[in-house]
This record gives structure tokens, sequence and C-alpha cells, in this order.
């Protein structure tokens, strides 16, 4: 491991506390980035989400995606975990804790908005940063592409429904715009760049040429992820100083979804017996969440200003953190699957099962 993803953990503490301060200290200049977007996806974020994902794209071979389908298992277990469990836990939870444990500190209004914001957080799986996931605990590139491209289409179809039905409404209105472009910008376009450079790359030299250009990118993605974390706590930094209370009130249930998930997900890919290349991605995957979308759905519901929305940044600011803590977790258990066949020692797949 290089010197960032070694130290990746206090890199991004360090950027965190970067945010925050100078959040504060500039907000004029973080409101002024934060303006920059379309159909609420903020471009610059966009951008930096596209350097972490390029690199990860270039190592997608589409030959070896074709096998994917003699390996279900993992696929099974992500989609299971993503749209017949974590909406429903994460529901669940908001109940237990905001109109039970937190009831006595929080008003009925704001309860049913951190409520819905959590809500959204469970209906929208994560889209982008799982290949940054994917990539530090070695996971299978090809089969990753295959996760998040299926939960997408998906997602276009049941985010709106489940949602709505969790919420208890029937008029919920989805940013189909949000939902489109983000797919586009975080999936189809460094998808495409990736296919195009990994053809021309191959088609010259020695073979060693691919490689080359992946190690070289490779960094990127770590700034990308850095510079993310910065500019997402910029851009709460006034939230974070003036509201601690809510904000730990509203991560508790938060955290324990996420641990939870995970301990889930991640015991089911070992009795599953599935490759520790594709158990971490899966795992993963249904962790994490498209926060993007959770955030601009909140706000056109419930306003910018409203709990949903600040439960929803909430989730992003706990998102970071906490999924660098699960892939260490992921990282040192690769112990804990039984190597099968085509499986390298670092859990690389040639044509294991699955």
């Amino acid at each position: 491991m290089g010197l960032f993803e070694r130290y990746l953990s206090i890199w991004v503490a360090l950027c965190i506390a970067t945010g925050v301060f100078l959040g504060n200290v500039i907000p004029g200049t973080f409101a002024l980035i934060a303006g920059i977007e379309f159909a609420h996806v903020n471009l610059v974020v966009a951008v930096l989400i596209w350097i972490m994902i390029y690199p990860m794209m270039v190592q997608v071979d589409f030959a070896s995606i074709k096998d994917v389908g003699k390996r279900p298992k993992g696929l099974i277990l992500t989609l299971v975990i993503n749209w017949l469990v974590k909406p429903f836990t994460m529901a669940a939870l908001g109940w237990l804790f905001f109109k039970g444990i937190f009831a006595d500190w929080v008003d009925p209004q704001s309860a049913n908005e951190y409520i819905a914001g959590m809500i959204l957080l469970g209906v929208a799986p994560c889209t982008a940063m799982v290949f940054v996931w994917s990539q530090l605990t070695k996971g299978d590139p090809n089969y990753t592409l295959v996760q998040v491209s299926v939960n997408d289409i998906i997602m276009v179809f049941a985010f709106a429904p489940i949602t709505a039905f969790l919420l208890g409404v029937s008029d919920i209105h989805v940013p189909w715009g949000t939902l489109l472009l983000s797919v586009l910008l975080y999936v189809v376009l460094p998808l495409i760049a990736g296919a195009v450079t990994r053809h021309k790359l191959e088609a010259v030299g020695d073979g060693h040429g691919l490689s080359d250009f992946v190690h070289r990118l490779k960094p990127w993605s770590i700034v990308g992820l850095l510079a993310t974390v910065v500019l997402l706590f910029g851009f709460q930094a006034e939230t974070i100083i003036s509201q601690p209370q809510t904000i730990v009130l509203i991560a508790i249930p938060l955290l324990i979804q996420t641990y939870g998930i995970f301990v889930l997900a991640y015991g089911a890919a070992t009795v599953m017996k599935l490759p520790h290349n594709i158990s971490g991605p899966a795992s993963l995957i249904g962790t994490s969440n498209f926060f993007e979308l959770a955030v601009a759905v909140a706000i056109s519901l419930f306003g910018l200003h409203s709990g949903a929305a600040l439960a929803t940044v909430v989730g992003v600011l706990v998102e970071v953190p906490v999924m660098l803590s699960l892939v260490a977790i992921v990282n040192r258990t690769q112990h804990w699957f039984v190597p099968v066949l085509g499986v390298e020692p670092r859990g690389g797949i040639k044509k294991g099962k699955g």
C-alpha cells in the first residue's frame, strides 16, 4: 500500500477538520461552490468523484464481465440487502429512536422529518463511492461494476414506490433529473472513458502500458476522495458547529444501521462462501448510501432547512469515516474466507466460482 492508502484514516480526519475550519472561516467560498449545480447535482463534487472513479473504470475488463453470470451469489446478496432489508431496517430504527428513545428530546414534527431523511438514505444504495471502497478492499472491479449497474437500474423503478410506502405518502416527487444525471456522471461517462483508455493502451506497447497507467493514476483516486471530504464538510460546517446535539442524535441510529447492515451482509457472505474480493464490495454496496440523491430528494420534498435535509446531511458526515472503518475490517478478515479455485492470495479472481 502507498503512503496515501496506509494512512488514509489520518488524511480523512485532517480533511474533515480542514473542511469544518474553512467552512466557518470562508463560508462565502463554499456557498459559491455549492451553487455550481445542475438538477441538484453539485458539479464540482461530481468532477472530484469522477476523478476517483475513472482510474477504477480503466481496470474494468469487458471481456470478463460475461463471466459474472456464472457467479450470481454475490449479486443476489447485494440485491437482497439493498432492496429487501436495508430500507425497512432504516425506517424501523428511525421510528425506534425518534418516536421512542429520543422522543423527549425532539419535537414530533422534527422527529417525523428526521425519520423521513433516514428513510431516504436507506432507499438510496451507493452508486459512486462504492468503486473507491471496492478498490481499497482489492475487490473485483468487473463484478463491482455489474453490481452497481444492476442496482442503478432497479433504483430507477423502485426508489419512488418504496420511499412512498415507507413515508406513507402517495404523491412523492422524485427528481428524476438528479437520479439520471448522477448515474450518467458517476457510472456511464467514467465507464466509457475507462473503456476507451483501456482499449488504446492494450492496442500498443508490450502489455505493460495499462498497468503502468493505472499505477500512475491510483493516487488521484485518493486525492479526489480527500478533496470531496473537504468540500462536503465545508458545505455543512455551520450546521456542525450550530447543532452538535441534534447531529449526534441522528448519527446514533445511522451508525447502528450502517454497522448492523454490514455485519448481516458480511456474515451472509461468509456463510455463502463467496470469494473475498466479491464479499467485500457486496457488503459495502449495501452499507453505503447514494447521499447525493437522498439530499436532493429531502430538499425537494421538505425544504433546504428541514429536519429531513439535516438527517441526509448527517448521513454524508458519517459516511466516509464509517466506511473507512469497514474497509479496514474487510482487509483484516481476509483469512475468514476459504480460498477457492482460481483465487489469488490477495483475493484476485482468475476464474473462480462464487
